[in-house]
């Protein structure tokens, strides 16, 4: 299930492509989405988010087929995808969400850190964090996928 307050509001672009409302005299926004089944570990992402005036969550998805449907309807700039998911694993909605949209920068938070899950992880993302460590690498992670660097978490 899905915990928004409001949907969220977009406006065209010059391109035509969907941007955040707001002023238009700061930063571009890098538009998010989350996508975590854990409710109490989602608030901590999007609370940590929230913390840099460049990032705007656009939306939050608690199953992979739930994420593969905002994907496609929200247009993301960058997505933190959970790999353990009820529906779709990470890695299956990351397939989907590439295929249509391979501009989509993809961020993956897991409980397991085995190399072969960060091989993984980093073949269809950018980054990888354990959940232990998205209060202190998130932002970080963040930062490196924006300046398309590749990231993977101190473990």
């Amino acid at each position: 299930m899905v915990e928004r307050k409001e949907k969220p509001r977009r406006i065209a672009a010059p391109d035509g492509a969907p941007r955040p409302s707001g002023d238009i005299s700061q930063t571009p926004a890098f538009r998010v989405l989350v996508v975590e089944d854990f409710a109490p570990i989602r608030r901590e992402i999007c609370f940590t988010l929230a913390s840099d005036a460049r990032l705007q969550v656009i939306g939050e998805a608690a199953d992979g087929l739930e994420a593969v449907q905002m994907a496609a309807e929200l247009k993301p700039d960058l997505i933190l995808l959970d790999i353990g998911l009820p529906k779709l694993d990470g890695f299956q909605v990351a397939h989907r969400i590439l295929t249509s949209a391979p501009q989509t920068r993809i961020i993956f938070v897991s409980q397991q850190s085995s190399p072969e899950i960060i091989e993984e992880a980093l073949k269809l993302g950018r980054a990888f964090i354990p959940k232990r460590r998205i209060v202190t690498q998130l932002l970080a992670a963040v930062n490196a996928v924006i300046s398309e660097q590749v990231f993977v978490a101190k473990m």
